[in-house]
């Protein structure tokens, strides 16, 4: 899963960039806001992450023209403007969650967590389709309910993809660049297949299908 962080502190994006990738995402970072409108254009993002003071402008003002142009991503405002009447004013501007600096990472996760399940339709931690159950906090799967089988960074990414987004076919370039930052170098063409197998082998063949010319599906019944 791909997030979208506009952050123009260097360190504090590469040191976000480390934990979010520990725990299981793909990250861009744009560190203006003309680079975070560029990505937004081309890129599929699950949420997006907007410090507000940049170098060329105000994060709410991206906010706003984003909602002007509904693109219905989750927000979530980071910054140190920590007065009530900054957050109202940024969640009134269309933020999902505003969260200010200094902040714990486990807080970031939990909201990041809680905006993804709320855009998704889900309620807990665990995502279940068809039988497949995966726990998001400690990365794992079950399948009807037997033991819990810890996921490969990878495996997880690409298993939690294409269970939010059953039922829909995706082609591998869309599968690699969720599990591949644009900074990253080029993965191997065959990488998208060699997971797919992974999975097949561990939750049965019948579950991830092959469409011939198109791409992969996560079949929901």
């Amino acid at each position: 899963m791909k997030l979208l962080l506009l952050e123009d502190d260097d360190l504090l994006a590469d040191s976000l960039a480390e934990m979010l990738e520990d725990n299981g995402y793909r990250l861009d970072i744009a560190s203006s806001i003309r680079e975070a409108e560029a990505f937004v254009t081309t890129q599929e993002y699950a949420l997006a992450i907007l410090d507000l003071g940049l170098p060329d402008g105000s994060g709410l003002d991206l906010l706003a023209r984003w909602r002007q142009q509904h693109r219905d991503i989750p927000v979530l405002i980071l910054t140190a403007r920590d007065t009530w009447e900054d957050k109202v004013v940024g969640l009134r501007g269309g933020a999902d969650d505003y969260l200010t600096k200094p902040f714990h990472e486990a807080e970031l996760l939990a909201r990041l967590h809680a905006l993804l399940r709320r855009h998704t339709g889900g309620s807990t931690q665990y995502l279940q389709v068809s039988g497949i159950q995966l726990d998001e906090q400690m990365q794992s799967v079950s399948r009807d309910g037997e033991q819990w089988e810890p996921l490969t960074a990878t495996e997880f990414r690409l298993l939690r993809y294409l269970m939010h987004h059953p039922d829909r076919v995706h082609s591998k370039d869309q599968l690699l660049d969720q599990l591949y930052a644009l900074d990253q170098d080029a993965a191997a063409s065959n990488l998208v297949e060699v997971y797919i197998a992974k999975l097949r082998r561990r939750l049965g063949r019948e579950l991830i299908v092959t469409r011939r010319g198109q791409g992969y599906l996560f079949a929901s019944h």
